[in-house]
């Protein structure tokens, strides 16, 4: 099992621990037709915002403030059972992220409540250890790798067995290349028993659609990677959406969820940009730059009043920091 950074195996126990857990974007599935034995695989990116920050300090009983208290106490509250303890902590999260947009907050909240838990107890931290306790990497296991790793992530989907999707391909993402983020504040997306019943209800994806996908994402995105070559990784990006994208489009309202998010990325479309789409289920939609400069030009041709924010991300290629108050 993978360790978390900054000493989350310590068993000397802390009086209080901060964690900063980082956002990720999730490019799109690699088979969801699961026709050789695993299905779903992923592809996806740490992000450095938005993120998750709280500490948690030990306390007679267990209370959790600021945003999200009410999902991270339940969080709290289960890897605690997990763990054997009685989970006594102060929790305060300090910052987090839009939930149900694409980011994969509850997986990123759950998982720093839980580091910061074993912390205190002087326990080991490992997330794959903890995703069942705390439901979590069910079909991708990005989020699970964005916390323990960072960087540009893929997994090899999962087997039947109920094990969390093992990473398979792992590569820093290079550090001048941005991410325009483009957030619609007024929707969210497909999540939770509805998310459960779209895959239920979903037809089988056609096989060589999946076969197209594993072949853009080994022979022209992970090398485009490798090489700092944003033309060839944008396209590929670009190609495995409207195939992701199409798929999902009965549940969602069309291959992007939010129509103002639609409307941007067509005129990111329309500028020659060559890698954008929608993360997850959306709403955010991401355009993939190669500098700060372009990112910046971007957002100035978008921005208008309307529902529509905009934030430059840069890829985090370390996990969560988790550290001694």
């Amino acid at each position: 099992m993978t360790q978390i950074p900054e000493g989350a195996g310590d068993e000397s126990g802390a009086a209080g621990v901060r964690v900063h857990a980082p956002g990720r974007l999730h490019f799109g599935f690699l088979d969801l037709h699961g026709g050789l034995g695993r299905r779903f695989g992923s592809l996806g990116l740490a992000l450095d915002t938005p993120a998750i920050t709280l500490t948690a300090r030990a306390a007679p009983g267990l209370t959790v403030t600021g945003p999200e208290a009410k999902r991270a106490h339940g969080y709290a509250l289960a890897a605690a059972g997990h763990l054997g303890i009685d989970g006594h902590a102060a929790i305060d999260i300090a910052e987090t992220m839009p939930a149900h947009a694409g980011f994969g907050s509850g997986t990123q909240l759950a998982l720093a409540v839980a580091a910061a838990l074993a912390r205190l107890a002087g326990r080991p931290f490992a997330p794959e250890a903890f995703a069942d306790a705390l439901d979590r990497g069910n079909r991708s296991g990005v989020g699970l790798a964005a916390f323990t790793q960072g960087g540009l992530i893929v997994d090899g989907g999962r087997d039947g067995l109920g094990n969390p999707p093992p990473v398979i391909a792992r590569l820093a993402y290079p550090e001048a290349w941005r991410v325009v983020l483009i957030l619609d504040t007024g929707m969210t997306g497909v999540h939770g028993t509805r998310e459960t019943e779209a895959f239920r209800e979903l037809p089988r994806f056609p096989e060589a659609q999946a076969a197209e996908i594993c072949r853009i994402v080994l022979m022209q995105v992970l090398p485009a990677a490798a090489t700092a070559e944003p033309e060839g990784f944008g396209a590929g990006i670009t190609r495995i959406q409207r195939l992701i994208g199409d798929h999902f489009a009965p549940h969602q309202g069309g291959r992007y969820a939010s129509p103002a998010v639609a409307e941007a990325l067509a005129a990111i479309a329309a500028q020659g940009i060559a890698g954008y789409g929608q993360s997850s289920w959306g709403p955010t939609g991401f355009a993939l730059v190669p500098s700060d400069d372009a990112a910046r030009r971007l957002v100035a041709s978008l921005e208008r009043p309307g529902p529509l924010r905009f934030l430059i991300a840069r890829g985090r290629n370390t996990g969560a920091a988790v550290t001694p108050l």
